[in-house]
């Protein structure tokens, strides 16, 4: 199978259940608490673990027991660190509400640590993977790296837009796939993937696109169509919107590393973020029948 590098943050999650969403100044109960291994790049290389694809993470890491555990927590789940720099400094962390009653997530997230710069992500690039995932974050660095990259190299790239940050367009014609967010559609101005993706499929030609919309779905573009729209998959209680975002990548890459469409991999995509909300956490998200 494929070899993978995700490159991006790995992150400390630590989440309070809570019955429901508290008004200002409430105090509430928490009904569960827990902790977890966290960060998009990280959730993403963890559920391509699961699918037996030979995985690395390039991110850097906090030298304190925090950044020990959450290494311990990604090579138990079969996720390559080799690539990740141990930084002095603090655990990225996001202190998460998880609303019983809807599933949703709040998060409040603290950071106070580097993120990997253009050497190391052109060191961890330089090595012979099939498939490149980056977050869209740290873009003067990615770009750097990227710009450095050997002409020749046959390789894939995908690169996720969930927030938006100057200059991160500019890393799209970098990619063969670019995945896009809902709030990275309304800060550009679209209040629908539609427009969204017509306006990129003509300043970007060459690329496909993605855009996740929460409950309406998912939308895709491949060079030369029109923007595609596959409904989200009904479940009968959403559970656990953690990550959910971060399994549709995973499940995009899986599928497309296998020779799908790119329709055939928004649907399998849909399916895992579906399995996802429907349950508490990222493991075991497989077998998988769509």
């Amino acid at each position: 199978m494929a070899r993978i590098l995700c490159c991006g943050i790995v992150t400390l999650d630590v989440i309070n259940h809570v019955p429901h969403y508290p008004a200002e100044d409430e105090e509430l109960r928490a009904t569960a608490h827990e902790r977890r291994n966290g960060g998009n790049a990280a959730n993403t290389a963890r559920v391509l673990a699961q699918h037996g694809y030979e995985v690395t993470l390039a991110s850097t890491v906090a030298d304190d027991a925090h950044g020990d555990w959450l290494l311990d927590e990604l090579t138990r789940a079969g996720v390559n660190t080799r690539h990740c720099l141990r930084l002095s400094g603090a655990t990225p962390t996001s202190y998460i509400m998880l609303n019983k009653h809807n599933g949703s997530r709040t998060i409040v997230h603290y950071r106070d640590l580097d993120e990997l710069p253009a050497s190391e992500i052109q060191q961890a690039i330089d090595e012979r993977f099939d498939w490149l995932h980056f977050e869209g974050r740290n873009v003067m660095a990615l770009g750097k790296a990227l710009m450095r990259r050997p002409p020749d190299r046959q390789q894939h790239i995908s690169i996720e837009a969930e927030k938006p940050r100057d200059g991160l367009e500019s890393l799209f014609p970098f990619a063969d796939i670019v995945m896009l967010s809902r709030p990275w559609a309304e800060a550009a101005g679209h209040d629908h993937p539609r427009s969204l993706l017509q306006a990129l499929a003509q300043q970007y030609p060459q690329q496909r696109f993605t855009c996740t919309w929460g409950q309406d779905g998912a939308w895709f573009c491949d060079p030369g169509s029109d923007p595609t729209h596959v409904p989200a998959l009904p479940v009968s209680r959403v559970v656990d919107s953690i990550g959910a975002g971060d399994c549709f990548n995973a499940g995009l890459i899986h599928a497309l590393s296998t020779g799908r469409t790119l329709e055939d991999a928004v649907h399998y995509a849909t399916a895992l973020a579906a399995k996802k909300i429907s349950q508490q956490g990222i493991d075991d998200l497989l077998p998988l029948t769509k």
